[in-house]
């Protein structure tokens, strides 16, 4: 089954772009293409998407502000943010907000389009000076543990391939387990942590210093 994409931009050019690029894979149907989010519920009842690729910059609401209204009805659908500015601010308002990934608009078409696949698989897709800032922030945090997660070492184990980057078929192949064995692992991973997406788990796993 095709992964339906839907595309937030203020840049009419950049969206019909996407657009195009999306629905030559065959893999992919892009299913809808917007201006802005100010009606971000109705656009996902009409189009049913698995990833959103989502403008930071737009005017009258923010990327991150629909984000935030996404989160609140659907913590399922993967999202993408993108933007012209590795903005540091912007980044961690992004993925706070619930985003799972982050590309500057510079990244390259083959690029996005491997990352709307490793989203799916579970991953956090980021261009990689905006990975290379994230892992600095956290790292840059007080090292003070405040919360304690009883995390046994496979989950441990996996948990440390996803803060590297791995998407679930790669942890998979590195671990020999199965790719649906991941997947119940990360799920569990997910509840212990009490997050919701692969970028909030690398949070606060870098965070607490349990990788």
């Amino acid at each position: 089954m095709a992964i339906k994409v839907i595309v937030y931009d203020d840049n009419k050019d950049r969206r019909e772009s996407l657009k195009i690029l999306i629905n030559i894979q065959p893999e992919m149907a892009c299913t809808g293409i917007f201006k802005d989010c100010l009606n971000v519920w109705n656009d996902i009842v009409n189009t049913q998407p698995d990833v959103i690729l989502m403008d930071i910059d737009m005017p009258e609401m923010s990327g991150i502000e629909g984000v935030k209204m996404i989160r609140k009805q659907y913590p399922d659908v993967k999202i993408i943010m993108q933007t012209v500015f590795d903005d540091t601010d912007k980044i961690f308002a992004a993925i706070e907000a619930g985003a799972d990934g982050y590309f500057l608009k510079t990244t390259s078409t083959a690029k996005i389009i491997e990352g709307i696949k490793e989203v799916m698989e579970g991953g956090a897709p980021m261009t990689a000076t905006v990975a290379k800032k994230v892992l600095t922030k956290f790292k840059d945090q007080p090292k003070n543990i405040t919360e304690v997660f009883e995390l046994n070492e496979q989950e441990r184990t996996i948990l440390n391939h996803l803060v590297n980057g791995l998407s679930y078929k790669m942890i998979a192949d590195v671990t020999n387990v199965s790719y649906s064995a991941v997947n119940m692992y990360i799920k569990r991973i997910y509840k212990k942590l009490q997050v919701h997406s692969a970028t909030e788990a690398i949070s606060k796993a870098t965070k607490n210093r349990l990788v």
